[in-house]
């Protein structure tokens, strides 16, 4: 279900990653788009500019006051048709006004999480790749769903890198 899995918490001198007690810290990668007002574009879902990131790949992501940036997991997740994910951040970093957002992963959803990391503060903040991120909790029904994202062939299936909003 997660390739490659760390089988117990990762911990020395990292941001924990790894088997937790009800879930899996996943780690973020070192590939990073960072928001940019550069060319004041009107943020659309229905239209996104690409033009409106900047990409990076570093060791660390520096996300500007009041910004955000995407990036994707290390981990490659497969959702068995029973189960459904929702993903929580990680006290370390929310407890320096760092939030993660993503989306529950549907049963039978595939791919490399796409992954929103804001900064509420006013000042620059640093974002660690390959350590932990966000904590995902899996949730297993009683019985097999009857449509799972992978019957209803969607957008964001078998993502391979930092996808934008499709429509």
């Amino acid at each position: 279900m997660i390739e490659p899995f760390a089988d117990r918490q990762i911990r020395e001198g990292k941001i924990s990653f790894g088997v937790s007690s009800y879930g899996y810290d996943l780690r973020v990668s070192d590939e990073f788009k960072i928001f940019t007002n550069i060319n004041s574009t009107v943020v659309d879902p229905k239209n996104f500019d690409e033009r409106s990131f900047v990409e990076v790949r570093n060791e660390v992501c520096i996300i500007p006051p009041n910004s955000f940036a995407l990036a994707r997991s290390v981990e490659y997740f497969r959702i068995p048709r029973t189960v459904l994910t929702v993903c929580v951040g990680k006290s370390t970093y929310a407890r320096c006004g760092i939030i993660v957002n993503v989306t529950p992963f549907e049963p039978e959803w595939e791919g490399f999480v796409t992954l929103e990391i804001s900064n509420t503060t006013p000042l620059p903040a640093k974002v660690y790749a390959n350590e932990g991120l966000c904590q995902i909790l899996f949730f297993e029904a009683d019985e097999v769903c009857e449509i799972s994202y992978k019957d209803k062939h969607g957008k964001y299936q078998a993502q391979k890198g930092i996808v934008l909003p499709r429509i």
